[in-house]
């Protein structure tokens, strides 16, 4: 589905989950408020507040009433997609792998 084919506040949800994706926004950087939000993208603060309902329940923002909304700890694995999500495991198995081999390789050249 194209950007264009979305609903005002799934643009929204999607720009923002780009931005964590390719880093722009990190763990715990501050969203602007609904009001910034609104006019950076054009739409009502109803429409804000949606898209923000909708990164919360994603796991995406936490908000603070009267602070505003910041990206979570989690965010990069919330918006990660699968692929690579399941190469990010691999090489963690692939490094623990490397570690108990080292370990077993480094146990075995003292018994000789």
């Amino acid at each position: 589905m194209a950007i264009e084919d979305l609903q005002p506040y799934q643009r929204i949800v999607q720009d923002v989950k780009d931005q964590v994706r390719l880093g722009r926004l990190q763990a715990s950087d501050k969203l602007g408020s609904t009001r910034e939000l609104a006019e950076r993208y054009g739409v009502a603060p109803g429409t804000v507040q949606r898209a923000l309902a909708e990164l919360r329940k994603e796991g995406v923002v936490y908000s603070h009433q009267g602070r505003g909304s910041f990206i979570r700890e989690s965010a990069a694995d919330a918006v990660a997609d699968p692929t690579s999500l399941a190469i990010k495991r691999l090489e963690e198995k692939v490094d623990e792998l490397s570690e108990r081999l080292e370990r077993l390789e480094a146990g075995e050249g003292r018994r000789s």
